[in-house]
């Protein structure tokens, strides 16, 4: 298939779950670090949970890829062959104010503000849009080899996530890559980063498969702190067809999200919560 396979969430929020209360020996499922890694993380590793401030609706058939927040707008990509798209959205209501709609070829991906601009990665056609801020109107494509997973920026570069434990940095202007970084949990890499955001000096990553954020050093690669979002929705929302977490939005606010997943019902804003 063209797409990547759903999996269950709920096993893996039960063995996360259970991980941090001590109840199991390891700390994460295969999913998140390499196949010979699976070993609790490095002690000093910071743990965060999270308190609901507000809940907001979401757009279910929105399979969320990347999520910005600004301007006072959501700004979401979404994927899927046929259903991919940039979204500028009202945050109170859920509303899609405007679309731009990817030819059926293409599988959206993260994407990021620049300047006036947004980008948009896709999955595995090596193409990026560049997109008018204002009116999303396509102004230009970039190309890139391999797959395109997560986008942020931290002022000066890109910051791209291809589904492993590496991150890419690209110039904005001309897209030559400029660097990589190998994100390590102690002396274990850390796979499949998946959406990302910028926020305060960290790279924030949503881990594919998995209801935890790594939040990564962007000069050494550590991991300095991970973030469990397991129980966000209900049960019964849970139940219905809904996919994994995937959406990180800086929300200007110290110690605040927006987050949210593929195909969920409603987005949230969170406030950080320290555990360990």
């Amino acid at each position: 298939m063209n797409e990547r396979p759903r999996m269950p969430t709920r096993p893996i929020v039960a063995f996360t779950v259970a991980a941090l209360l001590g109840l199991l020996p390891l700390a994460f499922p295969p999913a998140v670090v390499s196949p010979r890694a699976a070993q609790p993380p490095a002690k000093a590793t910071a743990v965060y949970g999270y308190r609901v401030i507000t809940a907001y609706p979401h757009d279910r058939r929105a399979y969320t890829q990347g999520l910005i927040y600004c301007d006072g707008f959501l700004y979401e990509g979404t994927g899927l062959h046929g259903a991919s798209s940039l979204r500028r959205v009202q945050l109170e209501t859920g509303r899609v104010l405007a679309r731009h709609s990817l030819e059926s070829q293409y599988f959206g991906e993260g994407i990021t503000a620049w300047e006036d601009a947004v980008f948009q990665l896709t999955w595995r056609s090596g193409v990026g849009f560049i997109y008018d801020r204002s009116g999303l109107k396509v102004r230009g494509t970039f190309r890139y080899p391999g797959e395109g997973w997560g986008l942020a920026n931290d002022g000066r570069r890109l910051i791209m996530s291809d589904g492993t434990a590496i991150l890419r940095f690209l110039d904005p202007r001309g897209f030559r890559e400029t660097g990589r970084l190998t994100v390590m949990d102690g002396t274990l890499p850390v796979a499949e980063l998946n959406e990302l955001e910028y926020v305060r000096g960290e790279i924030f990553a949503n881990i594919y498969r998995t209801d935890r954020i790594a939040r990564i050093s962007p000069v050494t690669g550590r991991v300095v702190g991970w973030i469990d979002l397991g129980g966000l929705l209900s049960p019964q929302e849970r139940a219905a067809d809904v996919d994994v977490l995937n959406g990180i939005a800086d929300s200007g606010r110290k110690d605040r999200l927006f987050v949210t997943g593929k195909l969920w019902p409603r987005l949230f804003e969170i406030e950080l919560v320290r555990r360990q």
